[in-house]
């Protein structure tokens, strides 16, 4: 048409009938299931899907919000359940809910499932919009809402009238409350279910073959296949990615652990051909802490801990590392997304969680050498710092037995090439502890690494050959026949020759 001189042209969408509908007369196509993943090897987990079929049994208006680490079976035990629900309800529907975007993609699609004519009849916005109303006038569905990052981009979802199930995954252990959502807190396998897990992924047992010890009992299986689910923290991700390597590469569990310990930043970090590149443990910490990139403490305080033990970690460790409001404002971030459990005393890191982040990765900007170079000498100082006065003091020795897991781990897991004089003091004291509980033999260890990091860090020479002493402390106690012998001339070598370290 022509107006004033100028054309105008007016774009005009002629809706199909069937789009005019009133959304109360939408009525589901059989069978709407959109479930990915649900063919993957599932094992054990009864007890969860209990918990699940549980927290979401109320026929209309409920949240189930599942939450655990990275890699330990959201996602997989959410597909589970789904399928399973399938014949209950209709639609059972799958949304990645990464973000606000994803969500709004995911019911678009939703709603282009319900209604096809609408397929190129609306925009997306509108598609999403129609399909919230949808859900919100229609009984007897399943929403899953998987790996949620942050619960205000599904807030206004669930913050409508839903009167169906919503089950959520998210790494995030806080912020479900404003959603009044069922939470479920998902650990790791059992020894037994990992080690049949890795069986079956590994091609070593065909499904429903698990001997009938129960899920708890560790079943016989190939050599090293019991210690390595055990090293790899019966993370199922991990023993996935594990039991993927061996069926492709025909290595034995007892190999692969070799390689591991080994090579752990290539091993943790390798896909078996056919896997998801992305779906690595190394990648997953990774995406994790981006995550956390609006609290840079959280990445160095990751880095400090994992040099520790699996046990308790003491709070009043960290004190002192940055001001109270930024190590609370970390330690919560961490603890959020379950890379940490936490609780008023201590602090515990997964075991998997701590192999990683001491690995070096260019690549990776949480995984510089130089940044965990800083984190292993600030672990070294604050367990110099925090051990108690005297070894010998029984007033001391309940402190002591706390300490001493995480001093066994990060002399452990650390290079005797960049020791120090703190860690040979720190030995030293734990040493004389342990001789003085009359754990002679565990005591051997700290003492002779003691002595071999003071002459291997400090450029002096070895304590053993001042007084005469000429031959290294392990030839001497290789000569004794007992324990205790040895641990006297370690002992008394340590004592007399390396004493005069001091705090500072």
């Amino acid at each position: 048409m022509n107006q004033a001189g100028r054309d105008q042209f007016i774009n005009e969408t002629v809706l199909p009938e069937a789009a005019l509908r009133p959304i109360t007369e939408v009525a589901a196509p059989p069978a709407t299931v959109n479930v990915p993943g649900n063919r993957q090897v599932f094992v054990g987990r009864l007890q969860e899907l209990a918990v699940l079929e549980e927290a979401l049994g109320a026929p209309v208006g409920v949240v189930g919000a599942v939450h655990g680490l990275g890699g330990v079976g959201k996602s997989t035990l959410a597909a589970r359940y789904a399928v399973a629900q399938a014949k209950a309800c209709n639609p059972v529907w799958w949304i990645t809910a990464d973000s606000s975007e994803s969500v709004r993609a995911g019911l678009a699609a939703l709603m282009v499932a319900l209604q096809p004519e609408l397929t190129e009849a609306l925009p997306l916005e509108a598609l999403a919009e129609r399909a919230i109303g949808w859900l919100a006038a229609h009984e007897g569905w399943l929403l899953v809402l998987d790996d949620v990052t942050d619960p205000a981009d599904v807030e206004q979802l669930l913050g409508r009238t839903l009167v169906g199930r919503v089950l959520v995954t998210s790494r995030l252990a806080a912020g479900w409350h404003r959603l009044d959502a069922r939470v479920i807190s998902l650990g790791v396998l059992s020894e037994g279910e990992a080690l049949e897990l890795l069986a079956r992924i590994a091609g070593r047992r065909p499904p429903g073959s698990c001997p009938g010890q129960g899920a708890d009992a560790p079943a016989e299986g190939p050599e090293g296949a019991l210690e390595l689910v055990r090293e790899l923290g019966c993370l199922p991700l991990a023993i996935e990615q594990a039991g993927a390597y061996l069926q492709q590469s025909r290595l034995s569990p007892h190999a692969y652990l070799q390689e591991l310990r080994r090579q752990p930043a290539v091993m943790y970090d390798q896909a078996a051909r056919g896997s998801q590149a992305e779906r690595t443990i190394a990648r997953i910490w990774r995406l994790t802490l981006d995550r956390l990139a609006d609290t840079p403490l959280a990445g160095q305080l990751l880095r400090f801990l994992v040099w520790y033990g699996a046990e308790p970690i003491p709070r009043t460790l960290l004190d002192g590392l940055d001001e109270p409001p930024q190590l609370l404002q970390a330690l919560g971030g961490l603890a959020g997304y379950n890379m940490i459990t936490l609780d008023e005393t201590s602090v515990t890191v997964h075991r998997l969680v701590q192999a990683v982040p001491r690995t070096p990765d260019p690549g990776d900007p949480h995984r510089q050498t130089a940044d965990i170079d800083t984190a292993r000498a600030q672990a070294t100082r604050l367990l110099a710092d925090a051990r108690p006065e005297s070894p010998r003091d029984p007033a001391d020795w309940p402190a002591w037995r706390v300490l001493l897991p995480h001093i066994t781990a990060l002399t452990d897991h650390t290079p005797r090439d960049t020791d120090t004089a703190t860690t040979a003091l720190l030995l030293n004291e734990t040493g004389h502890f342990l001789d003085g509980q009359g754990a002679v033999t565990r005591a051997i260890g700290p003492f002779g690494a003691g002595l071999h990091r003071v002459r291997a860090g400090a450029g002096r020479r070895p304590p053993y050959d001042e007084g005469g002493a000429s031959q290294p402390v392990g030839a001497q106690v290789a000569r004794r026949s007992d324990a205790s012998s040895s641990a006297g001339v370690l002992s008394s070598l340590v004592s007399s020759r390396v004493r005069p370290f001091s705090r500072s």
